[in-house]
């Protein structure tokens, strides 16, 4: 079973915002078995919006198309799918209902009469109700391919996805099974890996498909499956990915399902009842930002310190002058202080510290761009690991992220 996705505005196409919703438009339907084809980024423009409608369905079943549902003139989707399905809009008692109800409770400005137009849908389409904006999910269908209209707001698409769209197409279409199992790496990169496993990769049943899928500072490995025995399928994957422990298990440091390594923290930490502080210099506060985008973090996640400059490290965290005198502020005896002292001030049982340079130039350190030291604190030890990161700033701050995760989830393991 084949999907396409169609995003409509011109704030993608000219950069002013990145299309997230493809992304989970994607991950959602290849759980339930459905292939995304192609994603197509189109103006507000009749005839492009025209043209690519009559594209896609030519080729695939389900049609999933985001933005362009807004009450302003330059938001011409659904007068565009009512001219491709040969339809006319009319006003929805429901819709119009809601979007008055939206705006006497929730919204300060007065309704007005180009508000009330978003109650305003084709004749032919099954209303999906959104309950966070005003913009109706609109499902239509044309000579067996279903059209799915959503809005462009991430959160009121992502809900109209959850509830009204998935369970729909599970209902109406028989679809496949697709399987992935994700192997997470690090410490060597794609071509390395590629030369250790280039035997068990050349000898890959038919039914898997296999990926690398590097990024800053790791490499996740990829087994895919995709049929009609779901077992089989399951059991296929499971013997091929135990098969890579050998070959590369000195870098494997977990598997990844749908989460992420922070995501997996949390869970660790939650299941063994602990907490975790943060001590961040060069990574800014990304590593609490990442624990805090988890929902149910406060369980477990009790606080950081972004103790970007020196000044900060000595007043609030106490870290030792003399220390930072004898070995310079990036350095391992530092970062141990501060993941020591946060995790005392905080009263966690584990703390991670950072603190490297980033660049472009060295500031207080003596160590040259690139440098980091990672601190790791846990109930019984505490240590540090310097890593040499490159010399791209953004870079070297996601990989010093990422190489704190990893830190982190092998110590909380032997708890």
């Amino acid at each position: 079973m084949q999907a396409e996705i169609i995003t409509i505005g011109d704030e993608i196409l000219i950069g002013q915002i990145v299309d997230s919703n493809s992304a989970f438009i994607a991950k959602e339907l290849n759980k339930i078995g459905v292939s995304v084809y192609q994603i197509t980024s189109v103006q507000d423009d009749r005839e492009h919006i025209l043209e690519t409608l009559t594209e896609v369905n030519s080729r695939s079943q389900i049609i999933i198309i985001t933005g362009g549902l807004g009450p302003t003139k330059d938001d011409v989707t659904k007068h565009t799918l009512c001219e491709y399905f040969g339809d006319s809009l009319v006003r929805n008692k429901e819709v119009l209902k809601y979007v008055e109800f939206l705006f006497e409770n929730y919204i300060n400005t007065p309704i007005s009469d180009l508000n009330r137009q978003q109650a305003m849908v084709p004749s032919k389409a099954e209303v999906l109700h959104n309950q966070f904006g005003t913009a109706p999910g609109m499902w239509m269908e044309k000579n067996g391919t279903v059209f799915i209209s959503l809005p462009g707001v991430p959160f009121e698409m992502k809900a109209l996805m959850t509830n009204s769209v998935i369970p729909k197409i599970v209902e109406k279409f028989k679809r496949p099974h697709i399987l992935h199992k994700t192997i997470m790496t690090y410490g060597l990169g794609e071509s390395a890996i590629a030369e250790k496993i280039s035997n068990w990769e050349n000898n890959l049943p038919k039914e898997i498909k296999f990926a690398y899928l590097p990024s800053l500072g790791r490499v996740r490995l990829r087994l895919s499956a995709k049929g009609t025995n779901r077992k089989y399928l399951q059991k296929l994957v499971n013997t091929e990915a135990k098969k890579l422990y050998p070959l590369i298990g000195a870098i494997i440091y977990g598997e990844e399902e749908d989460e992420s390594i922070e995501a997996g923290i949390g869970k660790l930490l939650t299941q063994k009842g602990m907490t975790l502080a943060t001590a961040e210099s060069f990574t800014g506060g990304r590593i609490a930002q990442q624990i805090t985008a988890i929902p149910g973090a406060s369980k477990y996640f009790k606080g950081t310190v972004v103790s970007y400059a020196t000044e900060t490290k000595i007043q609030v965290l106490g870290v030792d002058p003399d220390i930072i005198e004898k070995h310079s502020v990036v350095s391992e005896a530092v970062a141990i202080a501060m993941a020591k002292n946060i995790k005392e001030i905080i009263g966690t049982d584990f703390a991670i510290a950072t603190t490297g340079n980033a660049g472009p130039s060295k500031g207080d350190s003596d160590e040259e761009v690139g440098t980091a030291f990672i601190a790791i604190s846990t109930p019984t030890h505490t240590f540090a690991q310097k890593f040499v990161l490159g010399n791209h700033r953004e870079r070297i701050v996601q990989k010093g992220v990422n190489k704190a995760f990893e830190l982190l989830q092998k110590e909380i393991l032997k708890f």
